[in-house]
C-alpha cells in the first residue's frame, strides 16, 4: 500500500483535480515548510491541512483534515472513520495494547467484536505490528483510516485514563466486591476498609469526567452502580449515552470524591442528598454542577446537573421564542403584579427560561427574591432562597418570609401544596409580581391543576396573569444538514394541518458530522405555548374549568399550541417533524 507522504497526496490531489496544476508547486512547497518546520513530528496530511487549501471543484470547500483524511481513504481503499470517543470501550483498547505500541505505530483499536478488531491508523502502507496484534488478540485485524489528530489525542486520553482506573481499582482493593449494595449489606459492617475520596487516581479520574462532560456538551452526568460493574451516562442534547464502565470500588470512591466537593455527607448513605459544586471548564469559563444522590440496590447512584451561568445572559430570541411570542412574554412581565406560571416535564427548559426573564427585569430599581428547591444556579442580581424541610422552611415559608422582604419580584422554585399556592396568590394579591412553575401537559392544564389544589376560581381569576407550556426539541447541526428529507401529507396533517400551516417546500434531514457527533443534531431549542388570561377564559375558569373549553378559549384568544409551535420550527428549518412528534401532544 502506498505510504501517505506528501509527494503521493499532491500527486492524488491534482489528479483529482481539487489543486491546479498552476497552483500545486507553491502549495507543495509550503506543506514542505510547515512539515520541516515541524521536526518530523507532524503527519504529511496535518501539514496539507495547516495550508488552508480550498478545492478548485465545486462548492470549493475548505480542505480540512477531516475532509483531507476522508479523501485519502478511497485512495488507499480503506475505510474511513470518524472517531466518537463515546463509542469506545477503554478498557479493551487498553488491554490490547501499551500506550507506547500505539504511540509507536500511531495506531489505536476502536471495536473489538469476537472475531474481528478494528484499528485506526494514519500510516496505512506501515502494518508490521499487524501480525503480532492479530496473534496477541487472536483476532482478524480490519484496518480503517482516521484524522491522524484524533489518533495522536485519544492515544494519549483512553490509555491514561484506563490506567488511572486500573490502579485505582487495584489499591482500592479488587476483594472489596462485596460493594454499598442491597444485596450485601451485611458484608459491610465487617469490613473496616475505607475508600480514599482524596487518593490521586480517583482525583485525575473525576477531573476526566468532568472535562470529558464539558467538551461532549453533557447537560447531566449519571453515575449509576450496577450488580458487578458500574456505569457512567452522559446527556447530551435530551439523550443518554453510555460513556463508561469502571469497577464498582472505583465508582464508590468516585462518589465519595464528589460528595466531598460539593459538601455532602460523605457517611451517610442511606438518604438522598443534595448538593453543588462551582468549577471551570478548560477554556476558564465558571460551570456549576447540581449534585443529587439516591440510595439503589447495588448503591448510591450520583447524577451531576450541568449549568452554564452564560445562559442566563441569552435573549429570549436565542431560547427559541418566535417575535410575536417574545413581545407577549415581555408584556406580561412588564405588569406591575400577577402571577406567571411555566409549565412543562422535568429538563424541559423551565429553569432557563424563568432565570433568562428574571435576569432581563432585575435592574437595580427592583429587588427580586427567590426561593428555590434547590437553588439551581447563583446568580448575583437575585436574591436567593433555598428551601430547608429540615428546619420546617417550605416554599410557603419561603414566601411568607420574603413578603416581608420589600419584593418587587418573587419566584417560587415549584407550587407543589395549596399552602405554597395560596401564599404565592396572597403575594400576588398585596401588588407582586410573582413566577412560579407546575408540572402540567400544557398551558390550559396549569389552571386545572390550580382548581384540583383547591385554589378558589375567584382568586385565579383576580390573580393569573399568565401561562406558559415549554419543551425543548434537538435542532439540526448547520453544519450538516441537508434539503431532501420526507414529510408525508398525512404526518404533516397531524402537526400543522389543524392550522393550516402549508407543507414546506424544502424539508431538512439529519446527515451526520463530527461537530454533531455522527447524530445530524447539535443543540436544543425551545418551543412555546404561552396563554394570556383575557376575560373571556377567566370566565370560562369562574363558570366551569373544563380542560376542553379552556383549550378553545385560549386558542381563541391567540395561544399556539406546542405541537403548532414546533411545526413552525420544522417550517423554519430548524427541526425534524420526528423531533416535534416525540415532545409534543396531539392536538385536542
Amino acid at each position: 500500500m502506498r505510504a501517505l507522504d506528501l509527494q503521493s497526496i499532491f500527486s492524488w490531489l491534482l489528479a483529482d483535480g481539487i489543486v491546479s496544476k498552476e497552483n500545486v508547486k507553491a502549495q507543495f512547497a509550503q506543506a514542505q515548510g510547515i512539515l520541516k518546520n515541524a521536526a518530523g513530528s507532524m503527519h504529511p496530511l496535518t501539514a496539507v491541512a495547516q495550508c488552508k487549501l480550498v478545492s478548485s471543484l465545486p462548492p470549493h470547500r475548505l480542505l480540512t483534515l477531516d475532509a483531507l483524511t476522508e479523501w485519502c481513504a478511497t485512495k488507499v481503499g480503506l475505510p474511513f472513520i470518524r472517531i466518537d470517543p463515546l463509542k469506545i470501550d477503554f478498557t479493551k483498547v487498553a488491554d490490547v495494547m501499551s500506550a507506547s505500541y500505539a504511540a509507536r505505530f500511531n495506531i489505536l483499536p476502536v471495536e473489538m467484536s469476537g472475531s474481528t478488531l478494528v484499528v485506526a491508523t494514519a500510516d496505512p502502507a506501515n502494518v508490521e505490528w499487524e501480525a503480532e496484534i492479530a496473534k496477541v488478540s487472536r483476532r482478524k485485524i480490519e484496518l480503517v483510516l482516521a484524522n491522524p489528530l484524533d489518533i495522536a489525542q485519544y492515544i494519549s486520553q483512553f490509555f491514561s485514563l484506563a490506567k488511572t482506573i486500573r490502579d485505582a481499582n487495584r489499591q482500592t482493593g479488587q476483594d472489596l466486591a462485596m460493594r454499598n449494595n442491597f444485596e450485601q449489606l451485611v458484608e459491610l459492617g465487617r469490613s473496616n476498609k475505607q475508600f480514599d475520596a482524596n487518593d490521586q487516581h480517583i482525583v485525575n479520574i473525576v477531573d476526566w469526567l468532568w472535562s470529558y462532560a464539558f467538551e461532549q456538551r453533557a447537560s447531566d452526568i449519571h453515575l449509576e452502580p450496577k450488580r458487578d460493574v458500574a456505569v457512567i451516562r452522559f446527556r447530551i442534547d435530551g439523550v443518554l449515552h453510555q460513556v463508561y464502565q469502571v469497577p464498582a470500588v472505583v465508582m464508590i470512591a468516585m462518589t465519595a470524591r464528589i460528595k466531598l466537593l460539593g459538601r455532602m455527607d460523605v457517611i451517610e448513605k442511606r438518604r438522598p442528598q443534595d448538593g453543588r459544586i462551582k468549577t471551570r471548564t478548560a477554556g476558564g469559563q465558571e460551570v456549576e454542577l447540581r449534585l443529587s444522590t439516591l440510595p439503589t440496590a447495588f448503591g448510591e447512584k450520583l447524577v451531576m446537573r450541568i449549568f452554564d451561568p452564560e445562559v442566563v445572559v441569552k435573549t429570549l430570541p436565542e431560547l427559541g421564542f418566535p417575535p410575536d411570542d417574545a413581545a407577549r412574554w415581555d408584556a406580561l412581565t412588564n405588569r406591575p403584579h400577577g402571577i406567571i406560571l411555566v409549565t412543562g416535564p422535568t429538563g424541559s427548559g423551565k429553569t432557563t427560561t424563568l432565570y433568562t426573564t428574571l435576569k432581563a427585569l432585575a435592574t437595580s430599581e427592583v429587588n427580586v427574591c427567590t426561593v428555590e428547591d434547590p437553588i439551581e444556579m447563583v446568580e448575583a442580581s437575585f436574591n436567593q432562597m433555598q428551601v430547608q424541610p429540615g428546619i420546617d422552611l417550605s416554599f410557603a415559608d419561603g414566601v411568607r418570609a420574603l413578603m416581608r422582604q420589600d419584593p418587587d419580584i418573587i419566584m417560587v422554585g415549584e407550587i407543589r401544596d395549596l399552602q405554597t399556592a395560596e401564599m404565592a396568590i396572597q403575594a400576588a394579591l398585596t401588588g407582586h409580581l410573582v413566577f412560579s412553575t407546575l408540572h402540567t401537559n400544557d398551558a390550559p392544564a396549569a389552571v386545572v391543576r390550580l382548581l384540583e389544589l383547591g385554589v378558589p376560581d375567584y382568586l385565579l381569576e383576580a390573580t393569573l396573569i399568565g401561562v406558559m407550556a415549554q419543551r425543548l426539541v434537538r435542532t439540526l447541526c448547520p453544519d450538516c444538514k441537508a434539503p431532501g428529507g420526507e414529510l408525508s401529507d398525512e404526518l404533516w396533517q397531524g402537526i400543522g394541518g389543524a392550522w393550516n400551516i402549508p407543507k414546506p417546500a424544502v424539508v431538512y434531514r439529519p446527515i451526520g458530522c463530527p461537530e454533531c457527533r455522527q447524530t445530524g443534531y447539535r443543540g436544543r431549542t425551545g418551543i412555546y405555548e404561552l396563554l394570556t388570561v383575557s376575560e373571556g377564559f377567566a370566565r370560562v375558569v369562574r363558570e366551569s374549568g373544563e380542560i376542553q373549553k379552556l383549550r378553545q378559549q385560549s386558542v381563541a384568544d391567540g395561544m399556539k399550541p406546542l405541537r403548532i409551535a414546533g411545526a413552525m420550527k420544522v417550517v423554519e428549518g430548524v427541526t425534524t417533524a420526528d423531533e416535534v412528534l416525540k415532545v409534543t401532544a396531539a392536538l385536542v
